[in-house]
């Protein structure tokens, strides 16, 4: 059982290496080293140097209600992706109760992603729009082909399109349990996110 076993894993090593699933990850944690450097680099000069983010953050809590914020952001999760989920992360720090305000963005960023799958799902449906969308993502409706769940699990956890991979996984008819389990990995990124941020706004 246990060659067996060692066989399946080497075979599928050597089959994510010839198919460039290591070389895409590596390129894509390469590109979000940068950004995620600079985010946090910034969130700390200007909350040293410039004005106290705490007291812009507030100044957002006492404005705008908090179900308008979460719309906000179940929106951007659910349509590519269109709003960094740092700066709602940052706006939890405070809110009366920061762990449950971050642990409702992680939920519904996961939800986020399932509305996604079921957006391409849909949009299947629909020739001319998917026709369109199909050249436009052509590159990640392949990629999710080759690697399917493995895909849906670095976009859950790596600052990547998590909500373009959830599209085109429902594009291709990706296995809904599968996806539903690899899409739980979303709350880990928010998890580690979370105490980032955390410590640099602190």
């Amino acid at each position: 059982m246990s060659k067996v076993k060692k066989s399946k894993v080497k075979l599928l090593h050597q089959y994510y290496k010839y198919t460039g699933f290591y070389s895409f990850i590596w390129q894509g944690v390469k590109g979000a080293i940068l950004p995620t450097a600079v985010i946090v680099a910034i969130l700390f000069y200007v909350n040293y140097k410039v004005i106290n983010l705490n007291e812009g953050l507030v100044y957002i809590t006492q404005n705008f209600s908090d179900l308008f914020i979460f719309s906000v952001f179940l929106a951007s999760e659910s349509v590519l992706g269109l709003i960094p989920p740092d700066i709602f992360i940052a706006w939890t720090k405070n809110t009366e109760s920061p762990l449950l305000y971050l642990s409702i963005l992680a939920f519904l960023s996961y939800l986020g992603g399932v509305i996604a799958y079921f957006m391409g799902m849909a949009i299947v449906a629909i020739p001319s729009i998917n026709k369109y969308l199909y050249g436009k993502m052509s590159k990640h409706i392949i990629n999710m082909q080759k690697w399917g769940g493995f895909l849906i699990a670095v976009g859950a956890l790596l600052p990547l399109p998590f909500a373009i991979a959830c599209l085109a996984a429902g594009m291709i008819n990706y296995s809904r349990k599968h996806f539903f389990l690899f899409a739980l990995l979303r709350f880990f990124r928010f998890i580690i996110y979370g105490f980032v941020i955390y410590s640099a706004l602190s």
